[in-house]
């Protein structure tokens, strides 16, 4: 029998279910993310710090873990919720169990809850803040239901910080720079271009996707200045995905407007894109509940062609949808249009500047577990270095 455990909703729903993971307290914003694969993926993710995810595929754990499937070097969720925990890893390349790794990494989660009442629960409420409390952080009676005891988690959860304004990049970001080289066939090859990526919670598979396709990756910490940036003479400069509130990224927004001043070409995912809308002038807002999950549909809108995409954002760009004269400093950058659409509720998921080289998503078209479909935006990135070299 796994010990007791409760997830407590800031709006006071609470749910009993069993420990899964590390035992303890853990608080964050609670979201829900949609894959019916891709956990260690998404749990490896940067961009899920300080949120806790409600896994809505019934059974988590099935194919185990290992160390190629890694996006990064740690779990970075503040907290897991899932209905049915594996019972044993059933995958060739499986290197241990999931929940292993959950408790080596004190990963404190909650299983045995039903995730399709939490999730219905927070589309209808939209995401707040939560905690997981199991183990000694488990007031006596708690369990049971006992009213006092719930209170005080309650008031705990109520304490918590919100993400609205959070300011987390410098969290997740490299210590130092390093570099991927070119890869597969482009191995041991001259570069065919130098991209300095922002590591504003870079996933493993942006530098990868890029070195495959020929380019040199100088991965750069988050507070790297303009002119450190400009003296490793990048052909392009790549912005990644990451945690926090965008609204809050005025240091990246000052210095992608460097960069677009000196016209080096640059492709932005996620916070990527949040940070070119603000730089344009553009406001970002926060989502009732976000989008995460590898099943979103996004339409391009000059082809009409629809793409599966994998997401993970809880704010979003408010750009008009017909093209306009991006506002700030009076139109200093030109032209920007929206090219990509979210199909399930007309979420702007991508722009482009018309007179400058500059596009970004807000999807992940890196996503190692898939879907693929947008893979062909790293090729469009390469294409535009060539043509601005």
């Amino acid at each position: 029998m796994r010990d007791a455990a409760l997830l407590v909703l800031e709006d006071g729903k609470v749910f009993h279910g069993r420990a899964w993971g590390g035992r303890g307290r853990t608080l964050g914003e609670i979201v829900f993310a949609t894959a019916m694969t891709g956990y260690q993926e998404t749990f490896t993710d940067p961009s899920y710090h300080r949120q806790i995810i409600v896994m809505t595929a019934p059974h988590i754990g099935n194919t185990g873990v290992n160390a190629e499937d890694r996006e990064s070097e740690r779990m970075w969720p503040a907290g897991i919720v899932c209905r049915e925990p594996a019972r044993r890893a059933s995958s060739w390349r499986s290197e241990g169990s999931l929940e292993d790794d959950l408790i080596a990494a004190d990963l404190v989660g909650i299983c045995e809850v039903d995730t399709r009442a939490i999730t219905r629960h927070l589309r209808e409420r939209g995401v707040m803040r939560a905690g997981i409390f199991s183990g000694s952080a488990l007031p006596a009676g708690a369990a049971a239901g006992d009213a006092e005891a719930i209170a005080v988690l309650l008031e705990i959860v109520a304490a918590s910080p919100q993400m609205g304004g959070a300011d987390l990049a410098g969290e997740v970001t490299t210590p130092e720079t390093y570099v991927v080289e070119p890869m597969g066939e482009f191995e041991g090859k001259e570069p065919l271009a130098h991209v300095v990526a922002v590591d504003l919670g870079i996933k493993a598979r942006s530098p990868w996707a890029l070195a495959r396709r020929g380019a040199k990756v100088s991965i750069v910490p988050r507070g790297t200045t303009l002119e450190e940036v400009l003296a490793l003479g990048p052909d392009g400069v790549f912005f990644s995905n990451g945690p926090g509130d965008p609204a809050a990224a005025d240091e990246e927004v000052e210095l992608l407007r460097g960069i677009l001043d000196e016209k080096i070409p640059y492709f932005g995912i996620c916070f990527g894109n949040q940070i070119l809308g603000r730089a344009l002038g553009y406001g970002t807002y926060k989502l009732a509940y976000g989008h995460r999950g590898v099943n979103q549909p996004v339409m391009h809108r000059e082809t009409g062609r629809v793409e599966i995409t994998s997401h993970n954002h809880g704010f979003a760009l408010d750009v008009p949808l017909e093209p306009s004269i991006a506002p700030f400093d009076q139109g200093r950058y030109g032209r920007v249009e929206v090219t990509h659409v979210g199909l399930n509720d007309s979420v702007v998921e991508g722009i482009r500047c018309l007179d400058l080289p500059a596009f970004s998503v807000q999807f992940h078209p890196e996503a190692a577990a898939g879907p693929h479909d947008g893979e062909h935006l790293f090729d469009r990135f390469i294409s535009l270095m060539k043509e601005e070299a």
